[in-house]
């Protein structure tokens, strides 16, 4: 219950409360250092974490109780909380969107089966879905990179079908990723060399990338190194747990497929996009999936393609396949990249790679034609149907000027003013909004390292901002040991997506009322900025719960921030699934009815509790 203000024994209870939310700052630092690690030892620096567990840096002002006792007199907090079951073992990975068996109940013309299709509403779980037995926190970044328990993903199916091209092998109780792929089975880093000859990796210019059919994403997580941010997605089909070998890598990815329906990312997103053997049938459907491709690639950007037919003249006798059908399939491929003006900028060995025009003014020839998409359907994309319409560039007003306005090269642009909002292209976003955003956003982020030291300690590294905004918690974060997935819901009143993809971050489109395109334990940290307030007249809140537990990894943490009415009624339902909760003040004090609430889930597996490291 909420604490009265006018209390006579309000100091008492203040006293108490500050030596609590120390107790919660170093319960969080403690906690990390005794992870699971790897092996399941407890880290080095537990013992000096002891030592000094009394100087944790807490702002005197945070508490954990509510002042706003009027505002939450319809919740019961005498009710006992609803405690939800362990799900059956059989659910331990999960995809309630992407289940394999509902899949198959789907057409498998223009990959429909492999796209999302949901649960009704009475088919929905409503327990919380198991660890396997043995799961361990993932290893830190970079070692992640090569390395992945096998306890936490054990299929070794690829570790034979792909045995030749080195994507995955496995070595006792882990497996190790060498970094190849079945078009650079020699290692991604060589195979970046290649690209980066021609395509301007290393300084900036390039930052955000788009891996259509990533495999197990080796290409994006070579990437990171070069300061380039990879969008890597692949279905969820018979090469088993491809995503989720990326994600347990540290590597950013989701479940997807180019089928029927647009891919969820805005227009003129990305710097680079890559396929790589991806099985993708560019030149079909009236190249539909190139002008797909075209739609979120930012002008100036870069399109690679490797592997068939790319050069099959002196590729058709390794790849197996007729000349005439491989003739066929680069002449569409060529085609479509005319149409969409399109420059081609090298084509050696089985890479091509061609550059998307800067704007217009070298293709005039296709200004009347009128397969040109209708204004106002580039961002509307959730559940709509994919066409053959080519995306037109913001106009300009010189031959030079960079359609859409130009980027500052990574990191510069990360807080400089994004075109959007220069331009006014967002509605009641002006670049006076945006800064001030930024300010108040690392004013947050610095609350959340008092709050929690582990923050930006390194052990968390999949990181999940459930309401995104402008980016500003992303950006305040930045960090290379780090990513951040933001999420624009589609039922926010601004898309700033594109605003977010402006400042080199990633994100991607998606409504909490159903269930996200992710494996179980995919997240190190979950961040939620009112996110609850936004959705609790939109959908069932335990839900959204639900899939925040699914989707995080054991002991891993949430951080809430909403009205505290909010908070109260999120903390009830959480506190039957197996979260350590803590509820607490506003950075700005008290009175504030913002709160913060935060939370660890429990360490947990198939048929097992233990929360003690080994």
């Amino acid at each position: 219950m909420a604490l009265k203000p006018n209390s006579a024994d309000a100091r008492t209870r203040s006293s108490i409360q500050i030596f609590i939310v120390v107790g919660l700052c170093c319960f969080f630092y403690i906690l990390g250092a005794w992870q699971r690690s790897g092996f399941g030892k407890g880290d080095s620096i537990a013992l000096e974490v002891t030592k000094h567990s009394a100087d944790c840096n807490i702002v005197p002002n945070l508490n954990f109780e509510t002042h706003h006792a009027g505002e939450v007199g319809s919740v019961d907090e005498s009710e006992k909380p609803k405690s939800f079951e362990p799900c059956h073992p059989r659910y331990v990975d999960y995809t309630p969107c992407q289940d394999q068996r509902r899949a198959m109940t789907f057409p498998r013309d223009n990959m429909i089966y492999r796209e999302r299709h949901c649960p009704r509403e009475e088919d929905k779980l409503h327990c919380l879905i198991p660890a396997p037995k043995g799961y361990v926190t993932p290893f830190p970044w970079p070692k992640s990179r090569d390395y992945v328990p096998y306890a936490n993903a054990p299929y070794k199916a690829l570790t034979v079908e792909k045995a030749i091209q080195n994507w995955i092998q496995y070595e006792g109780n882990v497996f190790r990723f060498p970094g190849g792929g079945t078009q650079f089975p020699q290692g991604a880093d060589k195979y970046i060399n290649q690209l980066a000859s021609v395509i301007p990796i290393t300084n900036g210019t390039v930052r955000t990338a788009l891996d259509t059919g990533c495999g197990v994403a080796s290409w994006g997580a070579y990437l990171w190194s070069r300061n380039v941010i990879a969008m890597s997605f692949a279905p969820r089909d018979s090469h088993e747990a491809q995503v989720q070998f990326a994600l347990e890598r540290g590597v950013p990815a989701v479940i997807g497929v180019l089928g029927t329906i647009k891919m969820p990312y805005p227009s003129r997103a990305f710097d680079m996009a890559h396929c790589s053997r991806c099985l993708i049938p560019w030149g079909a459907n009236d190249g539909m999936y190139m002008k797909e491709v075209d739609r979120v690639l930012r002008p100036g950007g870069y399109w690679v393609l490797s592997g068939p037919p790319i050069n099959w003249r002196n590729n058709y006798k390794s790849w197996q396949r007729p000349k005439k059908e491989l003739q066929e399939e680069q002449q569409k491929i060529e085609g479509v990249a005319k149409l969409l003006c399109w420059e081609k900028k090298h084509e050696k060995g089985e890479i091509a790679i061609w550059q998307k025009r800067v704007n217009d003014e070298a293709c005039r020839g296709r200004r009347d034609d009128s397969s040109f998409c209708k204004a106002g359907e580039f961002n509307d994309v959730w559940y709509k149907k994919m066409d053959a319409c080519v995306t037109p560039y913001p106009d300009v007003s010189s031959p030079e000027e960079v359609a859409g306005g130009k980027l500052k090269p990574f990191p510069e642009r990360l807080y400089a003013v994004p075109p959007r909002i220069a331009s006014g292209s967002v509605p009641g976003v002006s670049v006076e909004t945006y800064q001030e955003d930024n300010q108040q956003w690392k004013k947050h982020v610095g609350a959340y390292k008092k709050i929690n030291r582990l923050v930006d300690s390194g052990r968390y590294r999949n990181i999940l901002d459930m309401n995104a905004g402008l980016g500003g918690f992303a950006a305040a974060l930045h960090s290379s040991k780090l990513w951040v997935m933001n999420v624009m819901p589609t039922i926010a009143e601004k898309d700033t997506l594109g605003v977010i993809y402006e400042r080199g971050l990633i994100g991607i489109y998606h409504d909490w009322c159903e269930a996200f395109s992710t494996y179980p334990r995919t997240y190190d940290l979950i961040h939620a900025h009112g996110l609850f307030s936004l959705y609790q007249d939109k959908c069932n809140l335990e839900d959204i719960l639900l899939e925040m537990d699914r989707i995080l990894r054991p002991e891993g943490a949430v951080i809430f921030r909403d009205e505290v009415d909010v908070l109260i009624k999120v903390k009830k339902i959480t506190a039957g699934m197996r979260w350590d909760t803590k509820m607490v003040d506003h950075e700005d004090g008290p009175l504030v009815p913002e709160k913060i609430l935060v939370a660890v889930k429990q360490y947990w597996v198939v048929d097992g509790n233990s929360t003690a490291a080994e």
